[in-house]
């Protein structure tokens, strides 16, 4: 009998642990219910991003002509406040899509409103929403700590760099490919990572984001 009991309990502990882990998974219903109160924030953040793209289309010009003669490509280290978008909104929001939905749309606002890369910009915002996006489905979105954030800004900065070869620098040697994605990939790990973390901790200790798991973790521990 205690035999069996064992066996019994021990068969059952994998089942018990896989649905446990099916439970935090991409399985949860719950992750895939998008309420209103997520779309109406992430497209608030969205339109909040794509200020922050237009003032740096033109603020970023100074000190990428100190940089460029410093080394080729080293301008990629640049790239961060325009990568912000996806990691923050989906760092607050929390349900799949929500990287790629920030990033994109506030690239298409950036693009409608005008600026030197034309509608291009669009493709920059779907290839870097995407970047980070497929960092949080990497931890099937259930990890939002600081590292996770930080791997995020830069899938969205190795994304925009590789982008940016292929459209803007298509005969750029090996030493200016190679500099400009490392910093753009920097970049986006420092800027848009750990800026995006920083903002959303921010917003959730003012109590702005109580209708979200970000703004709730944040009060629990005060």
């Amino acid at each position: 009998m205690s035999t069996s009991t064992s066996g019994s309990t021990t068969g059952s502990a994998p089942a018990s642990a896989s649905a446990a882990s099916a439970s935090r998974g991409l399985g949860r219903p719950e992750l895939w219910r998008w309420r209103v109160v997520d779309i109406v924030v992430a497209s608030v953040i969205a339109v909040a991003c794509a200020l922050i793209f237009l003032l740096w289309n033109v603020g970023y010009e100074v000190p990428s002509s100190i940089l460029k003669p410093l080394l080729p490509g080293v301008q990629g280290l640049l790239a961060g406040p325009w990568l912000i978008a996806g990691v923050l909104g989906a760092l607050i929001i929390r349900k799949p899509g929500a990287a790629l939905y920030t990033e994109l749309v506030a690239a298409v606002i950036s693009a409608l409103v005008g600026n030197a890369w034309g509608p291009l910009t669009i493709v920059s915002g779907l290839v870097q929403g995407l970047g980070a996006e497929l960092v949080f489905l990497l931890f099937v979105y259930g990890v939002w700590r600081l590292p996770v954030a930080m791997l995020a800004g830069a899938g969205a900065g190795l994304a925009c760099g590789i982008n940016d070869r292929i459209l803007w620098y298509a005969g750029a040697d090996t030493l200016f490919t190679t500099v400009y994605i490392v910093s753009t990939t920097i970049s986006g790990a420092v800027i848009a990572g750990l800026g995006a973390w920083l903002i959303a901790r921010g917003l959730a200790a003012t109590g702005a984001l109580g209708r979200f798991a970000a703004g709730r973790e944040v009060t629990a521990r005060v």
